[in-house]
């Protein structure tokens, strides 16, 4: 049996379509069997509801009196892009405000806009003859421009990886807050209900396809940025009008200590045409596999620390190690629920149609990652390599006339296995110093819990390391903790300009 998107579509406008959404669909299939299900269904609706941090909206102002090039564009003091038309902008969700940082950002101008507010336009430009005026200040509200377009460049990922955080101490991402020694997991993404997800060879998902975009008619516009359906992560490209968007499907965020973020809701309905579209739309939370990453290693290939499902994901906690580790999602499934509840709904009305791809997007794609012609330093390349050091076993004294003689203000100690088994300072030495009879050898004075880096590490992720320690000095150590150089704050000034020496 084959039904036609034409078939489809006559049933929808005579109000005799059967559809589902794609939570509903597996336990049709139990129940009716691929024939039954095929014979019964029409259309499976999807949905998802998460953050979208490649999305945006292209605004147009119209023109002022006299006229103005818009050259610098600011919207409630967070800077648009000034490089299309004289009154053109693209306003990008994850640009921070000059005044606020991440607690306001693009992500809020969009929403704010959404939300019947008023908003700050700021333009400057350097005048020309035909466009003389060089400043304008401006309250706008959404229905004073002439276009509102949401373009999003990467939304609604197939999937995404879970991540975790194996160091001792916390971290800031954009997979939210990851507590220290693997002390949750955090994911994203509505299993299931996820448009991609539900036709993952992208036989009815392709441009030209229409969509539920925050509310709103939209469209998808292609692939998406990134888009790597070959390791099943696809992406789509997707537009619609911000004028008729409604923010209870559209909601800025900050995720602390990484930035601002858009959450984007997305419904997909796909045509029932044959019984692959059927299995397809049957998949379960037990089906789709996840890698859960360690996201303590800042690297773009981060290990993976097992393999889970959206079901385990979503049942609140997952085994690792022995142990049971709490999870939480980024994203809301009771809001991707309402939006292929609400999709359902439309569809049943009559009031959306649906359409084939006018051209469809690759299925087999796998991004590739940044064509870098020079590397950026590494550890390796700026450390010292003669170390000056001291055992655990040495006289405080003798420790202080190393340091003394200025060579260095960090002394790494070495261990009786010749590996590094702490640190001490000037600032240790002085204390001790202070506090006569308290401690005679370095091992009473070190500090065993030592921050250090390894000779291939980018130096940007070793810059990183002292900031977030407020340190000063890394021992640099090979595969077996011997300590192999040291990287100083000297070693950085000579690199990046002297700022690390204040």
């Amino acid at each position: 049996m084959h039904k036609s998107i034409g078939q489809i579509n006559e049933r929808i406008r005579d109000g005799s379509a059967h559809v589902v959404t794609a939570e509903e669909m597996p336990r049709i299939v139990d129940e009716l069997g691929e024939e039954g299900a095929l014979r019964e269904v029409d259309v499976v609706t999807t949905g998802t509801f998460g953050a979208m941090c490649s999305s945006g909206a292209f605004l147009n102002f119209g023109h002022s009196e006299p006229p103005i090039r818009m050259e610098r564009i600011w919207l409630n003091d967070v800077e648009a892009y000034g490089g299309l038309a004289a009154v053109d902008t693209y306003i990008g969700a994850t640009q921070q405000s000059e005044t606020l940082d991440e607690r306001y950002g693009g992500a809020h101008v969009i929403e704010d806009l959404v939300s019947g507010k008023s908003v700050e336009l700021r333009a400057s430009s350097r005048g020309t003859d035909c466009y003389p005026r060089r400043t304008i200040t401006t309250e706008l509200l959404l229905e004073n421009l002439n276009q509102a377009i949401m373009c999003n460049p990467r939304n609604a990922y197939q999937r995404y990886n879970a991540a975790t955080n194996t160091t001792d101490r916390l971290l800031h991402t954009y997979m939210g807050t990851l507590l220290p020694n693997t002390g949750n997991i955090t994911y994203s993404g509505a299993g299931l209900l996820n448009p991609l997800t539900n036709d993952p060879h992208l036989r009815l998902i392709g441009s030209g396809v229409p969509i539920f975009l925050c509310g709103a008619k939209g469209m998808v516009v292609g692939e998406g940025t990134q888009h790597s359906p070959g390791g099943g992560f696809g992406t789509l490209m997707v537009t619609g009008n911000l004028k008729e968007m409604s923010p209870e499907y559209l909601r800025a965020a900050t995720m602390t200590g990484y930035g601002v973020t858009l959450y984007v809701g997305i419904g997909v309905p796909l045509p029932v045409l044959d019984l692959d579209v059927v299995r397809a739309t049957a998949v379960r939370d037990e089906d789709i596999p996840v890698d859960l990453l360690d996201y303590g290693v800042p690297s773009r290939a981060r290990p993976k620390v097992r393999s889970v499902t959206y079901a385990e994901l979503r049942s609140g906690s997952v085994e690792i190690n022995g142990e049971q580790v709490r999870t939480s999602s980024l994203s809301s499934f009771r809001r991707a629920r309402q939006v292929a509840a609400e999709l359902k709904n439309w569809i049943g009305k009559g009031k959306m149609e649906l359409a084939l791809p006018t051209r469809p997007i690759d299925a087999t794609k796998k991004v590739h990652p940044m064509h870098e012609t020079t590397s950026g330093p590494r550890v390796l390349d700026i450390m010292d390599r003669q170390v000056v050091s001291v055992s655990e076993g040495e006289e405080i004294q003798t420790a202080a006339q190393k340091l003394l003689k200025g060579e260095t203000n960090h002394l790494p100690v070495i261990g009786r296995d010749g590996r590094l088994a702490g640190i001490i300072t000037t600032f240790d030495i002085s204390k001790a110093v202070a506090n006569p009879g308290k401690a005679s050898t370095v091992g009473d004075i070190m500090k065993k819990k030592v921050v250090t880096t390894t000779t291939d590490e980018a130096v940007d992720v070793a810059v990183r390391k002292l900031e977030q320690n407020n340190i000063s000095a890394l021992p640099v150590l090979d595969a077996d903790r011997h300590v192999i150089g040291m990287l100083t704050a000297i070693n950085l000034g000579k690199l990046f300009g002297g700022r690390w020496l204040k």
